[in-house]
């Protein structure tokens, strides 16, 4: 398919369909942190269930659980079924479930609801990022999937700040922000519309195309899936050395006598507001420097990120190695997704889409329990100064293996009115 909206030059922003897509990908970041301040008072207002302060603290993490679960059989679906009305339920169904905390009186049926969020999760992350394929080529998928980092990133300022504000009112009333996606819903429809066009056209393409798409794509169905699971796990690691800044770093800050929670912060503001500048601009570094440069220099400027935040706990090192690692970053996640999006068949974007996505949740997952027990043993110093090692090996990695640049399906099938990907 081919993004029909307007010329290739104008901007993302200006677009309603394209914006929509863009404020969905904010929901990644409001499924997690959204109700982190409200945790403390939710805790004292369940204090009287057994193992409330266990199961408040799984609130945060429990939907990432069920999209770790649920994202591979979410990809397949909807690359069986279509993916913008499967979009458009899954952001229905996260907006009832991820508002329900709200009246729900009972920490077991909000825990059953948070689990139910991330299995709405799983289908809109997968859904949009397929879509994303589907629509955009070339430099406006470059510059689509640099706006997801914007989105995500100022998201997450207004939720997590609107949440402490109401925290502060109500520990339920952080879930109300959870029914601000309903919003989104007339702004979707548009994009149901021209799936169904496109899908319509399809079927009239000359048979002769049709065959020589199959042969195509059977001649590359175990090439691409290689290449999918490369993908994958080098995703899975990346995401599990960057959750080393939220999940750890407060104890960092504590442990060099500062104040946790505002030396966070400070960090976490410094990372997110550098990342999210940088990636306005990702569509024109990587069209100048190339999708497998680009991805190794995110990679380089993460290490030096944390060499950064290794060499001595004083401001003058923290902010900027957080810095770093937030400007990093805004190069490798987009460079992940348009890796994934390049490599695989149009008819399979929802599986390599559903693949990438659970190799980042898992990372969060297995992060803290990969490296508390490392920090235990070893300290902050040394963990740091190896996780900047590690990810210097693998931009060059990344660059040597061109993990990103594997035959794509490229079939007639697909007119773009676009100039071609740099």
């Amino acid at each position: 398919m081919t993004y029909p909206y307007g010329r290739p030059e104008t901007s993302l922003w200006r677009d309603v369909t394209a914006l929509a897509l863009l404020l969905t990908a904010s929901l990644k970041i409001m499924a997690n942190a959204t109700i982190s301040p409200a945790l403390p008072a939710l805790e004292a207002s369940f204090s009287g269930e057994p193992g409330a302060a266990y199961l408040v603290r799984f609130l945060v993490s429990a939907p990432s659980l069920t999209v770790v679960l649920v994202a591979p059989l979410a990809g397949l679906a909807i690359d069986r079924f279509g993916r913008s009305w499967l979009l458009m339920a899954g952001v229905l169904v996260f907006a009832l479930s991820g508002s329900a905390g709200a009246y729900l009186n009972d920490l077991t049926a909000i825990l059953i609801s948070r689990l139910l969020l991330g299995v709405a999760l799983a289908f809109t992350m997968t859904a949009q990022v397929a879509l994303a394929g589907d629509l955009f080529q070339g430099n406006r998928r470059s510059a689509f999937m640099g706006g997801q980092v914007v989105a995500i990133n100022f998201g997450g300022f207004l939720f997590i700040g609107g949440a402490g504000l109401l925290a502060g009112v109500s520990p339920r009333l952080p879930f109300v922000i959870y029914a601000l996606p309903l919003l989104l819903l007339p702004l979707l429809w548009p994009v149901m519309k021209q799936e169904y066009r496109n899908r319509k056209t399809a079927h009239d393409v000359p048979s002769s195309l049709t065959t020589a798409a199959t042969e195509v794509s059977a001649a590359q169905a175990g090439s691409w899936l290689v290449y999918a699971f490369g993908l994958a796990g080098l995703s899975m690691v990346t995401v599990m050395i960057f959750f080393l800044m939220p999940s750890q770093l407060p104890f960092y800050l504590e442990a060099s006598g500062f104040d946790g929670a505002t030396g966070t912060a400070l960090g976490l503001g410094a990372l997110t507001l550098s990342g999210a500048f940088t990636a306005l601009k990702f569509a024109a570094i990587r069209g100048r420097l190339g999708l497998p440069i680009t991805f190794s220099a995110g990679f380089l400027i993460m290490g030096c990120g944390f060499a950064t935040l290794a060499m001595y706990p004083a401001w003058e090192f923290i902010i900027p190695g957080c810095a770093l690692i937030g400007v990093g970053y805004a190069f490798v996640q987009p460079a992940l997704f348009l890796a994934a999006l390049d490599i695989a068949p149009a008819a399979r974007r929802g599986t390599v889409s559903g693949m990438i996505t659970t190799s980042m949740f898992l990372g969060q997952i297995v992060s803290p329990f990969v490296f508390t027990p490392a920090l235990q043993s070893y300290g902050f110093v040394a963990v740091y100064a190896v996780s900047g090692a590690a990810i210097v090996i693998l931009a060059l990695l990344a660059l040597a293996v061109r993990l990103f640049r594997p035959t794509r399906m490229a079939v007639p099938s697909e007119p773009s009115l676009e100039k071609p990907a740099l």
